[in-house]
């Protein structure tokens, strides 16, 4: 595809493949580089996002209104999305009517900013769709894993709260290929994620790129399910991975590449949060030949965590290249991880970069938690 797509589960964070360090020194190096960064970190609210706040619009999402877009209603959120005019600098707050079900694909363009899709957390309105990479669009190519996203957001500055995201394409099988079936692929930088589910197959959530921030959510999937190379960090979050059985699934990944430099703007932090799979390890998944990097904080480790990468279509166990750092985290699983030797602990003053909203520079542009309706 000519692209850098770089993958890697549950938050593993592509590295450069820099001259030979130790397994420990290479971790330290990129260690580093976040407590230079957390020591600029701002903690002002910025221009653009100060000014869209302050001028909030409302709007209502119900299928079975009788009102229309003149009274502040639309039936759909595709409908809604494109009645926002390009380049907005307003904030657009739409409330997805509690416990509604919209089976549609949702697709936020770069020319629409300061979008919030809102509902009741106690009774989420859900978006879903079925796409899969193999899935043939109205071009008659495959979409890909990108094109198989039930929502896909390119714009600034998006807020989703009280949601469930959803793919519910039939489980791959082993044997399958191109199995990936996203439900939530993000490109816009600064996006939010309060109290939401994600929920799809295989690349369930591709956090491609830009400053993220999920709270209290739930990620759910098969193998290899987060993915991409964001700077993002998972606070108060459920990471759960489904998958029953990967033996001997071949799996065909377009377009993976290596890094020719430490890409120190993505990574990865967990912090807070619990880790479970049913019934099998988690597999974390790495671009073959690169470094993959995250950090684990405070969080409950249920199932080990088994670090693989992707080779002719089979799933293998790396030699070296793949760390990941953990900090006063518990469980059966990291004892496993331990044993195996994928876990270097941290000291305090290493941990600290990554625990705290400054990791993804939070202070200039994360609103307060639930979004206030305008």
């Amino acid at each position: 595809m000519g692209m850098k797509k770089l993958s890697f589960f549950m938050g593993l964070l592509m590295l450069a493949l820099f001259p030979v360090l130790s397994r420990q020194d290479g971790f330290d190096q990129w260690v580093a580089l976040q407590e230079s960064k957390t020591s600029v970190a701002t903690s002002t609210l910025d221009a653009k996002l100060s000014t869209a706040e302050a001028s909030r619009l409302g709007n209502g999402v119900d299928p079975y209104t009788i009102f229309g877009a003149e009274d502040g209603m639309y039936k759909s959120i595709s409908e809604c999305i494109s009645n926002i005019p390009n380049d907005n600098t307003r904030r657009h707050m739409f409330n997805l009517k509690p416990g509604t079900v919209f089976r549609e694909k949702v697709f936020v363009g770069k020319d629409k900013p300061f979008v919030t899709l809102k509902s009741d957390p106690s009774n989420p309105a859900v978006i879903v769709w079925n796409d899969t990479a193999m899935t043939k669009g109205k071009d008659g190519k495959l979409l890909t894993s990108r094109g198989s996203s039930t929502v896909t957001i390119e714009s600034d500055y998006f807020i989703a709260y009280g949601i469930i995201i959803k793919n519910d394409a039939l489980p791959a099988k082993a044997g399958d290929k191109q199995v990936q079936a996203t439900a939530l692929h993000v490109t816009g930088t600064k996006a939010i994620f309060y109290n939401c589910t994600i929920e799809g197959g295989q690349g369930a959530l591709y956090d491609h790129q830009g400053l993220h921030y999920f709270k209290a959510s739930t990620i759910k999937g098969s193998v290899d399910f987060i993915f991409g190379s964001a700077r993002s960090l998972y606070e108060d979050c459920s990471i759960i991975s489904t998958n029953k059985d990967i033996t001997n699934m071949e799996v065909a990944q377009e377009g993976w590449a290596s890094e020719s430099r430490i890409n120190s703007e993505s990574g990865f932090s967990f912090k807070n949060c619990t880790i479970k799979g049913e019934g099998k390890p988690v597999f974390l998944g790495r671009a073959s030949g690169n470094f993959s990097q995250v950090v684990y904080s405070s969080t409950e480790m249920d199932s080990e965590i088994v670090p693989i990468i992707w080779e002719k279509g089979n799933m293998k166990i790396p030699k070296s290249g793949i760390y990941y750092g953990e900090f006063k985290c518990y469980g059966p699983g990291l004892d496993a991880s331990k044993k195996a030797g994928w876990a270097l602990s941290l000291t305090e003053a290493q941990a600290k970069p990554f625990t705290c909203k400054s990791f993804i520079s939070g202070g200039s542009w994360i609103t307060p938690l639930p979004p206030a309706d305008p």
